[in-house]
């Protein structure tokens, strides 16, 4: 993981993460407005319009320079390609982030995910500083857990039935990582 603080990307071996811009909001809607996508995820809206995505990309370069929350655009590094998209907020106080991530699907299982997480959590220890990472995903999808797994994250708990979505009540997983470079 590189990262480059001038223009704020951080790069590896396949990827480029970096801020998206209002130009990204087309090809976010592409990605995002797809209910197996949304089905997984915790925050996305379905279905998903350009106002979605223009309304979303909208504070992420705020909150970057308020160190609220850090938000890339996962990207093959040659093409430029946006295969999804990737955060960690930051709590100051407690020293730690929650990392969360979505993938379009037609580049599930292809390593990205992983690859992109990887370098968000390097990013968080030893650019910002955390103690701690952690991440939850829902019951119905494992593959997310597998993320997490290849990551270093560790299996904390289970929230019995804690999320209402699509008329059933769904189990979270909750994963985490102390800071191994301290």
């Amino acid at each position: 993981m590189v990262y480059n603080r001038g223009d704020r990307t951080i790069t590896t071996e396949r990827l480029r993460l970096r801020l998206f811009t209002k130009e990204d909001a087309q090809n976010v809607v592409e990605l995002c407005n797809n209910y197996n996508l949304y089905k997984s995820t915790l925050h996305l809206p379905y279905p998903y319009s350009i106002d979605c995505a223009l309304s979303w990309i909208a504070n992420h370069e705020q909150n970057f320079e308020l160190e609220q929350s850090y938000e890339f655009a996962i990207t093959d590094k040659e093409s430029g390609q946006l295969y999804g998209a990737i955060a960690i907020t930051n709590d100051k106080e407690h020293k730690n982030g929650e990392i969360g991530y979505w993938i379009g699907e037609p580049y599930w299982g292809k390593g990205y995910g992983t690859e992109a997480a990887k370098a968000v959590i390097e990013f968080a220890f030893r650019e910002k500083h955390y103690h701690r990472v952690y991440g939850h995903y829902f019951k119905k999808n494992p593959a997310s857990g597998k993320v997490m797994e290849k990551c270093g994250m560790k299996y904390e708990g289970t929230l019995k039935e804690h999320i209402y979505k699509i008329d059933a009540f769904e189990d979270v997983f909750c994963y985490g990582k102390i800071n191994p470079y301290k």
